[in-house]
């Protein structure tokens, strides 16, 4: 598995809208985005740190398909 990088809250959330997430609703400083059945819950926040985004990563996504997404 490749290492994940540290990015923003942005960068992430336009990644996952790539793989077909979509924004359902934000409460306070978590931005909740479903496809179908599962659901990642993003902080909002300047920087993710590599183990918080391998957290949100986990319900929905493989972090191989996420580092590809974000090479394209």
């Amino acid at each position: 598995m490749p290492k994940l990088p540290v990015i923003s809250t942005s960068e992430a959330i336009k990644e996952l809208e790539y793989l077909g997430f979509s924004v359902v609703r934000q409460r306070g400083s978590h931005i909740i985005l479903r496809k179908g059945s599962s659901g990642c819950v993003v902080p909002n926040h300047r920087e993710l740190k590599t183990g918080t985004l391998s957290e949100v990563l986990k319900p929905g996504v493989s972090p191989d398909d996420f580092i590809e997404a974000l090479r394209t």
